[in-house]
């Protein structure tokens, strides 16, 4: 089970970081603001996420001594 929440907070934070440079990308080179605001909302959620996991994974795992 810990290799298994390991591999999602992998993922989440893998999410994080290719969203918030396709957002900052998107920014630099002057594409649509739209786009560039629903990178950043879906960064929020992905972070949001990713937090979780890692507060779930220290809740469960971080009792053993």
């Amino acid at each position: 089970m810990q290799s298994g929440l390991n591999i999602l907070i992998y993922l989440a934070l893998g999410a994080v970081v290719v969203i918030l440079g396709a957002g900052l990308w998107n920014m630099t080179r002057g594409g649509s603001p739209n786009l560039s605001q629903r990178l950043m909302r879906a960064r929020v959620i992905a972070q949001f996420i990713a937090i979780i996991l890692l507060v779930v994974a220290v809740a469960v795992f971080g009792s053993r001594g």
